[in-house]
């Protein structure tokens, strides 16, 4: 290889990396707007961030020369505990009521989209983006709150 190959941009694989990273950006809007909507602690900044961060790791991991089956699991290892933590801190708990599990819970899925887009798997970031969507829109109003303990009254 002469010194100007290595500087040769591959214009047709930039173009496929870019166009999946704007896929696992747009299948996150719709989540995100919602948990937006519904005035949740992450929304349509953090939904989209998430999944074209998962994305662009996946992409990575696949253009690592000489990876194995292995290598790609302890990508995948490392994305979920990642994911995890930040969807760990949508989970709020006060006055004995916990809220922010179905944000929590939809951070992590839009990290496994980001991921399949980036695995090239779109058909399965496809689906777990529509079932996470009609799951927060259409199973909202079957949601029983818990009734919140009363407050301290001063003496």
């Amino acid at each position: 290889m002469n010194r100007l190959q290595m500087f040769t941009i591959p214009y047709d694989a930039m173009l496929i990396d870019l166009m999946r990273i704007a896929i696992a950006y747009l299948l996150a809007l719709p989540i995100g707007w919602n948990r937006e909507h519904e005035a949740h602690t992450a929304g349509i900044r953090t939904f989209p961030i998430v999944a074209v961060a998962s994305c662009g790791l996946a992409m990575v991991g696949t253009s690592i020369e000489g990876a194995t089956p292995e290598t790609y699991s302890r990508i995948l290892q490392g994305l979920v505990t990642g994911i995890g933590f930040i969807g760990g801190g949508a989970i709020l708990k006060e006055h004995g009521s916990v809220s922010g599990t179905a944000t929590a819970a939809s951070v992590w899925s839009i990290g496994i989209v980001g991921a399949a887009v980036g695995f090239g798997m779109y058909h399965i970031a496809a689906a777990l983006t529509l079932i996470n969507f009609l799951t927060l829109k259409l199973l909202a109003p079957l949601k029983v709150e818990p009734p919140r303990p009363a407050e301290p009254k001063d003496i």
